[in-house]
């Protein structure tokens, strides 16, 4: 008999916090995404290249949930440097945030290691701050700025 098990979504009340991504470092950026096409159906949803970070990225809708595959363009950017150390595989987690400063000030008052001590511009223009995996047990979290609603 097959198990079917749900996954309930649970939010601290007031918290407006929740996963935008997971984040995937990969070493053949074009090979990775048809491997997601072929095996959920993923479709690319935007490309970008970042300079600042020396990385292609594609996101890939599969049903809802985004896929951020990261290849790195040169040897020296952080993604290419975290291929050389581990590998293909979970590069970070991200989080929609509804105040990315108040949230790295409070990393910060909480001792928390930071990547970025300010927000800076990331995919898509929007604005993004990471967080060093010392600080949330071994896995890199990006931060996003939720958008202004107004």
């Amino acid at each position: 008999m097959e198990t079917v098990r749900t996954v309930k979504t649970v939010r601290t009340e007031g918290s407006d916090v929740h996963l935008d991504h997971v984040g995937i470092a990969v070493s053949d950026l074009e090979g990775a995404v048809r491997f997601y096409a072929q095996s959920l159906g993923a479709v690319v949803a935007e490309r970008y290249v970042l300079g600042e970070d020396q990385v292609r990225v594609a996101f890939l809708d599969a049903g809802g949930a985004l896929i951020e595959l990261l290849q790195p363009v040169g040897d020296e950017g952080p993604v290419a440097r975290f291929l050389r150390r581990r590998g293909e595989g979970l590069h970070h987690l991200a989080f929609v945030v509804p105040d990315l400063a108040q949230a790295l000030a409070d990393a910060r008052t909480a001792g928390r290691r930071l990547i970025d001590e300010h927000p800076r511009p990331g995919a898509g223009g929007r604005l993004i701050a990471f967080l060093h995996p010392s600080a949330s047990h071994g896995v890199l979290l990006e931060l996003i700025q939720a958008p202004l609603v107004g």
